[in-house]
């Protein structure tokens, strides 16, 4: 259990607030359709990654490509989900947006993920969450693990009691290396027993944290 009462909660995104991989791997298909790859990504296929750093990803979807294509393809799928993500979201997990509502007005919340650079705030604008969220990091601002990503706000902000919230076994890895406890939520896209809490749903966490 989370011992302390924490002053602040950094959440994951993708598989801890919403469900967006329908999108993502449309992306990857507009894409590979544009420059003629026979490739189609599937969203189980997708699902498995969510949640890696930007260059596993490439590697996965793409190898034996050289890197600099890699890099040129998925910046191509970036800017086409830019376009799609505002027109189609993803599905806001139940009780998320009342949840985060309620929550603000005992902690400051923020977002840390291993997504590209715009697409949090893409993410915080369609869910209507702008008023909630003090601020945001994603890997594509800086190409640095989560870790250093939370550690950037934990220093930012001055946070004394920040708690990590994710889905994935690397998400509690990350917590560690940033000296946080690991708050698992087991209804996204992983799994892990290296957790200091669990929840199997976002209301239960919700008034877990406001009962603090």
């Amino acid at each position: 259990m989370v011992v302390e009462k924490p002053d602040s909660i950094i959440f994951d995104m993708d598989g801890t607030l919403w469900d967006a991989v329908d999108t993502y791997a449309e992306s990857w298909n507009i894409v590979f359709r544009e420059l003629g790859i026979d490739k189609v990504i599937i969203r189980e296929e997708l699902a498995k990654m969510v949640g890696w750093e930007g260059k596993k990803v490439w590697n996965a979807i793409m190898p034996g490509y050289p890197v600099e294509r890699q890099e040129e393809i998925y910046g191509k799928v970036n800017e086409v989900r830019k376009v799609l993500l505002p027109q189609k979201g993803g599905v806001l997990y139940d009780g998320v947006k009342e949840g985060l509502a309620e929550l603000a007005t005992k902690y400051q919340l923020f977002i840390v993920s291993n997504c590209a650079k715009g697409i949090i705030r893409l993410f915080i604008d369609w869910a209507g969450i702008d008023e909630h969220i003090i601020d945001e990091v994603a890997y594509g601002t800086n190409y640095m693990p989560k870790h250093h990503n939370i550690k950037i706000l934990v220093d930012k902000h001055q946070l004394k009691n920040p708690v990590y919230v994710g889905d994935t076994e690397g998400d509690g890895e990350q917590s560690r290396l940033a000296g946080l406890p690991f708050v698992f939520v087991s209804y996204g896209f992983g799994a892990t027993d290296d957790h200091d809490v669990r929840f199997d749903n976002f209301r239960e966490f919700t008034e877990y944290f406001m009962g603090l």
